[in-house]
């Protein structure tokens, strides 16, 4: 199965993407695209606007200027050149952000739900889906990401790798387009990231569309088509794993790389 789509847009452009909280500019005129069908990995220093530009991407977050498209539609605003920016309707908007699925560094769940709880719920209260329906989707998707043995699991009595993967499987239930992913091993450590990766790289080999914000150097290498490297809010250097860490390499990625040698970095140095 491949969620790649035919359609002539790129599955995310973003144009001229600045975002300031107060006094404070945090993404500089962010010009990206992101193609259907393939992994993008959003790399950086810590405070170099990562997960800002990807809440931005979801609608979480609204830039202060420039316009993100989805699939060719304009999320939040559209802008004619040389006029105003324009916000649109609630539904549409509501319209155009049902194409992404989100993952968060904090699993998110509700406490008192089962795995199975936390799929469907969505799919009952936001999509309106029967319940008996909604519970059969969300087992397919927690069978996808190998939970289904855990279905009558509650957050509590699940590991933090298994609460990831059930988070996964809550955004993939709502069958979107796009899957960000914000930072989704940051909190687990090395054995249980490796079962969300695994997750992360299936998804990849199925076509899903995905951005994915990683300190893991080395999923980003051997998994991504497209690395881009953010640094102070500005995008410094967009292209494919060999173009952007192949040697000689920018000095500021290499300084940044001699950070990272304990998170797989070495493999590319």
């Amino acid at each position: 199965m491949t969620t790649a789509s035919n359609s002539a847009h790129p599955a995310i452009s973003v144009r001229g993407v600045s975002k300031r909280f107060g006094e404070t500019e945090v993404l500089h005129g962010i010009d990206l695209e992101i193609p259907h069908g393939q992994v993008t990995c959003v790399i950086g220093p810590s405070g170099s606007g990562k997960s800002t530009l990807l809440r931005c991407m979801a609608f979480l977050e609204e830039a202060t200027e420039g316009t993100i498209l989805i699939n060719g539609e304009p999320l939040g605003f559209s802008q004619v050149p040389g006029a105003a920016r324009v916000r649109l309707a609630p539904e549409r908007i509501r319209a155009v952000r049902a194409n992404i699925g989100m993952c968060f560094q904090q699993f998110n769940l509700w406490p008192h739900m089962t795995a199975l709880g936390n799929v469907s719920e969505a799919l009952k209260t936001a999509r309106g889906v029967p319940k008996a329906q909604a519970e059969e989707r969300a087992m397919a998707q927690l069978r996808k990401v190998g939970l289904e043995d855990r279905a009558g699991h509650y957050p509590s009595q699940l590991s933090g790798g298994q609460q990831q993967r059930v988070a996964i499987a809550r955004a993939l239930a709502c069958e979107p387009k796009i899957m960000l992913f914000d930072e989704p091993t940051s909190s687990l450590d090395p054995e249980l990231t490796g079962e969300v990766l695994k997750v992360m790289r299936d998804l990849a080999a199925d076509g899903m569309t995905m951005v994915v914000v990683s300190h893991e150097i080395g999923f980003a290498a051997s998994v991504a088509n497209r690395i881009t490297f953010l640094d102070e809010g500005k995008l410094l250097l967009h292209g494919t794993p060999a173009e952007v860490f192949g040697k000689p390499r920018h000095p500021r990625l290499d300084q940044f790389l001699d950070t990272y040698l304990d998170r797989g970095a070495a493999m590319l140095v």
